[in-house]
């Protein structure tokens, strides 16, 4: 009660005056007030009519801040690529991720382009989407002007080509191609984001890129070992991708809940689920 009395008293003295201070990051700011005995108002007086916002600069000189939107976003996710003597195999994890929050747990990263050919690709959702549909645009219009589906070397080329033609406002996608050539041979084909390629023995990309790579230059690229290295089969592979991606899972948080891998040999594409933490 004396608190009241006292705050009443105080707005009886200041009646008409410019007693209610604004705080902002930008300066001060006061409201005129007016007090009839009963009830509290503001904007009665004639002078009174505005809010003094003098002390507001808007952020031109004494507190500036800067404005930002960005049209992309990360939502996570590894993916990894290698090439055998007569097969490839691609695998990406199913974790969509934003921020500190898991969006989906079942969301495919890769997307086949032809029954010899797969993609992978991780970053930001939207934009992996559009890249997908325009790249099913070009190889239906391939395929209907030459009556064949096209060629593994020739998808890394046009699949070059539609990143580098973005490349003033790139798809934020992070891309490993996997596929057999013509030859028979596995063929994996790494890319930067504005469609810069090479043929290499793997490939990985996304979130857990840099925890896949020294594994990979290990028991894929055999560096830096004394003992003989050999071709490795399909299945061995697939064993050594499982274990890469429990590795990377345990360290990357945008990479979980399940790995999908796809194998690639001359007779087609075999897939297979693989169970990882879902924390």
């Amino acid at each position: 009660m004396a608190s009241l009395l006292s705050a009443t008293a105080a707005v009886h003295k200041r009646n008409g005056a410019a007693c209610l201070p604004i705080h902002t990051s930008e300066g001060g700011a006061t409201i005129p007030v007016m007090f009839d005995g009963e009830k509290l108002s503001v904007g009665h007086a004639e002078d009174s009519s505005v809010i003094d916002g003098s002390g507001i600069d808007h952020g031109i000189t004494q507190a500036p801040w800067e404005r930002r939107f960005s049209p992309y976003e990360f939502n996570g996710g590894t993916t990894l690529a290698i090439s055998g003597p007569d097969y490839a195999v691609v695998a990406a994890d199913t974790r969509l991720s934003s921020g500190y929050e898991i969006l989906s747990r079942e969301v495919s990263k890769l997307h086949p382009l032809t029954g010899k050919c797969v993609l992978g690709s991780a970053g930001c959702k939207t934009d992996i989407d559009q890249l997908r549909s325009v790249l099913d645009i070009k190889m239906k219009v391939y395929a209907h002007n030459h009556r064949k589906p096209m060629a593994t070397p020739s998808v890394a080329q046009m699949l070059g080509n539609t990143l580098y033609y973005k490349r003033f406002f790139p798809y934020y996608s992070f891309n490993v191609l996997a596929g057999i050539d013509s030859d028979g041979k596995g063929a994996v084909y790494s890319y930067d984001a504005i469609g810069s390629f090479e043929r290499t023995p793997f490939s990985a990309s996304g979130s857990g890129q840099s925890f896949l790579i020294p594994l990979m230059d290990n028991v894929i690229s055999h560096k830096n070992r004394l003992d003989e290295r050999r071709d490795l089969p399909a299945n061995e592979v697939v064993e050594i991708v499982k274990d890469a991606f429990l590795t990377a899972g345990e360290r990357d948080i945008y990479t979980g809940d399940a790995v999908e891998i796809m194998i690639i040999t001359a007779e087609g594409i075999q897939k297979e689920i693989f169970q990882l933490k879902a924390d």
